[in-house]
C-alpha cells in the first residue's frame, strides 16, 4: 500500500508549523504565484477554525518609517500610507 501524498495546501501548513514564512517565500518554495500562496494561506486559516491551532500573521511593515498599522494584514501594500515609501516588508505567516 502506497503512502498518501500531501496536497500543496497541506505542505504549506506543515511549513508554517515549522517556521514563519512570507507569501513570496511560499510561492518560490512550492512553485506557485504569490497570489496562489495567499489564497492557500487564507484557506489554511479557515481549515484551522475549530482546532487548537490558528494562523498568525505578522503585519506588513514599512522598512523606512516602521509603520505597521495596515488595514489588510494578509496582502502586501504597494507603498506606505504614512511616508509613501515603496519598501514594505511582506506579512509573515505561522501556524501555532
Amino acid at each position: 500500500m502506497e503512502g498518501t501524498e500531501q496536497t500543496t495546501r497541506q505542505r504549506i501548513a506543515a511549513l508554517l508549523r515549522e517556521e514563519p514564512a512570507e507569501a513570496g517565500r511560499i510561492a518560490t518554495e512550492f512553485g506557485i504565484t504569490a497570489a496562489a500562496a495567499l489564497s492557500h494561506v487564507e484557506h489554511i486559516a479557515k481549515s484551522l477554525e475549530g482546532t487548537d491551532e490558528q494562523l498568525l500573521a505578522a503585519p506588513p511593515e514599512c522598512l523606512e518609517c516602521g509603520f505597521a498599522d495596515f488595514d489588510d494584514l494578509i496582502n502586501r501594500p504597494s507603498r506606505c500610507p504614512e511616508c509613501k515609501a515603496e519598501s514594505v516588508a511582506e506579512p509573515t505567516f505561522t501556524v501555532r
